[in-house]
């Protein structure tokens, strides 16, 4: 029996530095997420970053908090409901990070006497500290604890021409009674190191401007390529003038290097250069979260504002939006049938 297993990021339990400490610890201890030897992550992880950052990100939390819990939490559970009335198959829930766990997601669809597990990550761009740990996570739990169970990983959405439309048409909907003088696509920040780990030829990946637009295998888990790819499609389909649309990436670690431009730089640059009504969305996510609620919708607006800039939108994630999940119906339900997950056709 086929069923679908949907996984997120995760979530403390509550915005308390004592249920943020453990969800921080498993996050950032993930040698996907610091890719340090094990030895040096637990100093900089559990001997630096815990004896202060959970305070700091439960504050964080705290404002964001929605009185039926974690809004990203509360977001995937909305849209796994409904993608439940568009499909026959069982569908589970599981975080990566937390205590809402994939093992837990995988025994529910088991009980229910699912076999064949299609795993959809919830992120449209290929990357180590998000999409590839949940696969790995997944097939992980799937082999320790569920050998019978067969999974099937649904691959990275980024360009899919439904996917395009149904974000485009929410960041439309998004602009509606909003003058904008630009339009920023905010990605989640990575290492640039990732970038060159994930390069399966050695050789390809040099970010240097021209490396994502000359055509290579690279390009599968290539987390620049593909988000400028989704900037690119999206400015199309919008008909959004070149000159009014720009990307950045948000989230960065103090230390190595990552992708540039950074988002707090871009704030303060545009406004100084004279724009002044600023729209922010946020596609590396479907629901938004911590990164997206607080990092751009709160501190993102401050700090434009404060650099000259007079208005700003922060435009929300997809979330359970209607036309996304009957995006998300569509590829399941295909899979179903016919066994196939056609969702990144060649441009």
């Amino acid at each position: 029996m086929k069923g679908v297993l949907l996984v997120n990021l995760g979530s403390p339990d509550s915005p308390t530095p004592k249920d943020v400490k453990p969800y921080l610890d498993e996050f950032l201890m993930d040698e996907r997420v610091i890719d340090a030897p094990k030895w040096l992550r637990t100093i900089l992880v559990r001997g630096i970053i815990l004896q202060t950052r959970p305070k700091k990100s439960a504050e964080a939390y705290a404002k964001i908090w929605w009185e039926e819990g974690s809004p990203l939490i509360v977001l995937s559970e909305r849209f796994t409901n409904k993608l439940k009335q568009h499909t026959q198959m069982p569908v589970a829930l599981g975080m990566r990070y937390g205590t809402m766990t994939i093992k837990s997601a995988l025994q529910e669809l088991k009980d229910k006497g699912v076999d064949d597990v299609l795993l959809v990550p919830l992120y449209p761009h290929y990357a180590m500290s998000s999409f590839e740990t949940v696969v790995v996570k997944v097939l992980e739990d799937q082999q320790k604890f569920f050998p019978q169970m067969s999974v099937t990983t649904l691959p990275a959405f980024y360009k899919n021409p439904d996917y395009i439309q149904a974000l485009s048409e929410s960041i439309k909907e998004g602009l509606q009674d909003f003058d904008y003088d630009h339009i920023l696509f905010s990605y989640h920040g990575i290492p640039e190191r990732h970038i060159r780990k994930s390069d399966p030829t050695n050789y390809h990946c040099k970010i240097d401007g021209s490396c994502c637009k000359i055509n290579s295998v690279a390009h599968n888990t290539c987390y620049r390529h593909q988000v400028y790819d989704t900037t690119e499609m999206v400015k199309a389909y919008l008909g959004l003038p070149e000159e009014q649309v720009s990307s950045s990436f948000q989230s960065r670690l103090a230390g190595d290097p990552w992708l540039k431009p950074y988002t707090d730089y871009e704030f303060e640059r545009l406004a100084k250069e004279g724009k002044k009504r600023l729209a922010v969305i946020t596609p590396a996510f479907v629901s938004d979260c911590l990164e997206t609620l607080e990092e751009i919708a709160m501190e993102g607006k401050e700090q434009f504002l404060e650099a000259g800039g007079e208005n700003y939108k922060h435009i929300p994630c997809m979330n359970d939006n209607d036309a996304w999940v009957q995006v998300m119906a569509k590829w399941v339900n295909e899979w179903e049938r016919t066994g196939l997950l056609d969702v990144t056709p060649s441009t």
